[in-house]
């Protein structure tokens, strides 16, 4: 049994280190405008240690370690331990930590805390979303052009985007604004609480995607890949997601190949 309250107490406990300005400025390059910060290597060992203390049974799967051996069908953890790492890198407030536990393949617990707001995101399978405690929803809004649309740039695959920036261009010609922060979990968080209608972005990472999933889905939203199809929880994937008719309509209208 997973105490939920526990595993989110050892959530905000670790966001503390954000705060550490000197550690968020010791930076590895991982590729491509693709990094890794002290910070990111304290919040995964500290969570690391935490879970798996109190549950050695679960697997974990991280994005900073090798997930080769991990078997995806079990109980497995998922963790962005800092999503929107560059924001951490230029203190640019739009981070968050993501930790999602599946089961099956399937998530069954999503928790997504931003430290600079204060606000944690939690869903339980069957059990609703909730934003510090109070029950959220995706917008009731249905038609796009009245819709605030996020999306993520995905930029370490940056040669793909004349194609997906005149895509971008499209969906702001047809809906209400668009958004990009930097971290899709935020971003999956905000399309939950109903601050977004929609969001997409490709190539997103299941430690990016594995707990706002569950979150938007929880709240009464879907996530799709790029041809409708529900998300499933692969290691990289194409990701829309929002209120059932605005995710239709960016489908339909501009996602598909």
């Amino acid at each position: 049994m997973i105490d939920t309250q526990k595993i989110v107490a050892l959530v905000q406990e670790a966001a503390g280190l954000f705060a550490d300005r000197k550690a968020a400025g010791h930076i590895t390059v991982k590729g491509d405008c693709d990094f890794v910060t002290a910070v990111d290597q304290a919040v995964e060992g500290f969570l690391r240690e935490k879970l798996t203390a109190l549950y050695p049974e679960i697997q974990f799967l991280s994005e900073e370690q090798d997930n080769s051996r991990v078997d995806m069908q079990g109980l497995s953890w998922v963790l962005d331990p800092v999503d929107g790492t560059t924001n951490l890198m230029y203190d640019y407030h739009c981070s968050a930590i993501s930790l999602a536990l599946l089961d099956g393949g399937e998530p069954v617990l999503g928790i997504i805390y931003d430290p600079y707001a204060r606000e944690l995101y939690l869903a339980e399978k069957g059990k609703g979303s909730f934003c510090n405690g109070e029950s959220i929803h995706v917008s009731s809004q249905t038609d796009l052009q009245k819709s605030l649309i996020a999306i993520g740039t995905a930029p370490y695959h940056k040669a793909d985007y004349p194609k997906e920036f005149d895509r971008f261009r499209r969906i702001f010609e047809n809906c209400l604004d668009i958004r990009r922060s930097g971290s899709a979990a935020l971003d999956l968080a905000h399309v939950a609480c109903g601050r977004l209608e929609g969001y997409v972005e490709r190539r997103l990472k299941i430690w990016d995607y594995a707990a706002g999933t569950l979150l938007v889905r929880e709240a009464g939203g879907v996530v799709t890949d790029y041809e409708g199809k529900d998300r499933t929880m692969t290691l990289m994937g194409d990701t829309a997601a929002g209120s059932p008719a605005v995710v239709a309509a960016l489908v339909e209208g501009y996602l598909k190949d």
